[in-house]
């Protein structure tokens, strides 16, 4: 079986996809889960669009990439750009499990008097 590269983009086009841009947005990660927070719009990039419409459901950055074939670092740039826009929220999802994972804060308080009525 023959593996092809990775990066099969043209270079051309990704440079204009990004718009010349090649740092991308620090914030994402493979496994980061995007959500589409609106519907796309009449002129919208044709790559935000696409993504506004993978995104109806949480989706991982990786599965974003694959869907789309573009390189991961595109597409955390095209991500860069609807997050800023307001257009997706984003969670990295061992921050959502470290946050559900911490006990109740009523539970803590009821600690903390028992602890000072000692």
């Amino acid at each position: 079986m023959i593996r092809k590269p990775v990066d099969t983009g043209d270079p051309d086009r990704l440079y204009t996809v990004t718009g010349g841009r090649s740092r991308a947005d620090d914030s994402f990660d493979l496994v980061t889960l995007v959500v589409s927070e609106c519907e796309p719009t009449g002129g919208m990039q044709s790559e935000h669009a696409r993504i506004l419409d993978l995104c109806r459901h949480p989706t991982a950055v990786v599965e974003i990439a694959a869907e789309l074939g573009l390189p991961i670092t595109v597409v955390r740039i095209l991500l860069g750009d609807l997050l800023a826009m307001g257009r997706i929220t984003a969670r990295h999802p061992r921050a959502a499990q470290a946050v559900a994972s911490l006990p109740d804060s009523a539970l803590l308080k009821e600690v903390l008097h028992g602890l000072r009525n000692l």
